[in-house]
Formats: structure tokens, C-alpha cells, sequence
């Protein structure tokens, strides 16, 4: 029942990630498109931690970690791109 139920979860998330990733692909605006990177990234999480538990194993909680980390950063450096236009600032002495 429970392996259902997961598989059917499973189902969902790669629905609500083909949606997210449409409209980060056709987004009216640049900021639809980081909100869309950002629900990708999230949903990828949730995806993989089902699959952990359907697999029953511990092994992904790294791979879990480490994206979380990587999808934080990249809706940061992109929103930070979206709102000057650059994302690393050098500052000059002269």
C-alpha cells in the first residue's frame, strides 16, 4: 500500500516538474522563470527522497543534500541576475 502510494507521489512530482519546467521555458517574465528553476529544484528533492524511501536505502541523502545546496545558489545567483544584471560585482580602486 504504501509503495502505491509513493509510486502514485512519484507520478505527481514528474507532472508538477514537466509543468514547471514549461513555464520556465515560455515564462512571461524573468522572474516566472526563477520561480520555475526554484520549484524544479524543489520538486527534484522530493523526488529523490521518495525514491529513497521506495528503494529503502540511505544512500541518497547526499546526493539530497548537495542539490538542495546547488538549487539554493543558482535561484540566488539568478535572481540576483534578474534584478542588476550581474551576479558577481567587482569593485574597482580607481
Amino acid at each position: 500500500m504504501i509503495e502505491m502510494i509513493l509510486l502514485v507521489s512519484l507520478a505527481f512530482f514528474a507532472i508538477s516538474i514537466s509543468i514547471a519546467l514549461f513555464r520556465m521555458i515560455k515564462g512571461p517574465t524573468m522572474p516566472d522563470r526563477a520561480i520555475a528553476l526554484d520549484m524544479i529544484g524543489v520538486n527534484l528533492l522530493s523526488s529523490i527522497a521518495v525514491i529513497s524511501m521506495v528503494l529503502k536505502t540511505m544512500a541518497f541523502l547526499e546526493a539530497i543534500l548537495i542539490l538542495g545546496i546547488l538549487a539554493f545558489i543558482s535561484t540566488i545567483a539568478f535572481s540576483k541576475y534578474i534584478e542588476r544584471g550581474i551576479i558577481v560585482e567587482r569593485k574597482s580602486d580607481n
